[in-house]
Formats: C-alpha cells, structure tokens, sequence
C-alpha cells in the first residue's frame, strides 16, 4: 500500500487538450507521479492509438498507466490501473476484465460509496470534487469534513480531486489525503512542465514530505 500511495502523490489526468502527447512528457519531466489517459470525445481505435503512446511514455519514464473508464482498452493496452465512476458497471466486472494484476481506483462521492469501494476490492478511491472545476462545471463541490469521515472509513489510499491548484492545496487536511489529481492547473498551464514542479512542491508542503 505504500509503494501505490507513493505513486497516487501527484496524479495527472488528461482531458481534451491539443498536442497532448507533449503536454504529458512535460508534466511527467516536471515530476508527476502517474498518469491517467481520460478522453471522452474519441473513439476506440483513437483512445488504443493514443493509450499506447502514453503508455510508452509512461513506461520510458518509469511511471504508472492509467485508463479512465474503458475497461476492455485497458485490458488491450495492458494498462497498469484503471480508474472507473459510480456509472460505470462497477469493480467486480471491472475485474473480470482486467484481471488481478491492474490495479482499479474508483470515483467516491461518501462515505457509504468508499466503503463499497474498499469492500468489492478497490485499490484505492479518488475523492471530489474538493473544489470547482471547470472539467465538470455542474459539480458541487465536496465538503472537506466528507473527505475527513471518508479517511477515518477506509483503510485504502485516497486522491483528492477537482479544482485543485497550489493556493487552494493548502485548505485541504494533509491527513487526509494520499495525494492529488490535477487536470487544467498542469495541462492548461503555458508550461506543463514548470505548472507540475510548481505543483508538485505544493503537494510536498502538504504531505510534508521531502521528496516526491
């Protein structure tokens, strides 16, 4: 549990962005710690041809891959997790997918839903959103007392996600959280690269750690 909740400490997760090959390596130069491939306007043969760039990435940097959602392209790619939502067919047909090998996070929006994450055999659960976002801009935003009772609930490592940038980081209980994912304050930056440095340091502040 350790080792992945070292690697949860600064997780990008990609959107629609242009020239996003080159907008990952930046970030991953800058110090993420993994990537989750998450596209919702592309079809299959578009998500496998771009998964397997990124997985090379990731690989070539010594990273983990994550798919978001498509469970069989996670298979097909040999992706290293996948990440699902509460829409999605759930973990137990995930993992008949997948396999035992992949690790499977889940999307929580309480505690009722974590607990049923860690039960059907999540490896950990990705928490939000914590503040707006403009990835989702119909959501509301999570109470952080709900991150709190989500911590004291499960015995997995825990994300938190939405809206996240370096100054509202610091509002967020450093003993709740395992680490942070992080789409437009990384990927819309000028300089991906700088914005994941910047980022990560933030992160380090948080969690108090040394190194990432």
């Amino acid at each position: 549990m350790a080792a992945l909740a070292h690697d949860l400490r600064l997780y990008l997760v990609t959107d629609e962005y242009p020239d996003l090959l080159s907008r990952v390596e930046k970030a991953i130069q800058g110090g993420i710690t993994c990537v989750q491939l998450r596209r919702k306007k592309i079809t299959d043969d578009q998500f496998i041809e771009e998964a397997l760039q990124v997985r090379q990435l990731c690989r070539l940097y010594q990273i983990p891959f994550a798919i978001n959602d498509r469970v069989e392209i996670a298979r097909a790619v040999n992706a290293d997790w996948l990440h699902i939502g509460q829409e999605d067919k759930g973990i137990l047909f995930a993992r008949t997918i997948v396999g035992s090998r992949t690790k499977i996070g889940v999307s929580v929006h309480s505690v009722e839903e974590a607990l049923e994450a860690e039960s059907s055999g999540a490896d950990y659960v990705g928490v939000g959103a914590l503040f707006p976002t403009s990835s989702k801009p119909d959501t509301i935003p999570l109470p952080l007392d709900t991150l709190r009772s989500i911590r004291k609930a499960i015995g997995i490592p825990i994300v938190g996600i939405g809206g996240i940038t370096e100054e509202n980081i610091k509002r967020v209980p450093p003993d709740a959280v395992d680490g942070f994912a992080i789409i437009s304050s990384i990927l819309s930056a000028p300089d991906p690269k700088s914005a994941a440095v910047r980022m990560r340091e933030a992160v380090e502040t948080v969690l108090n750690y040394q190194q990432i």
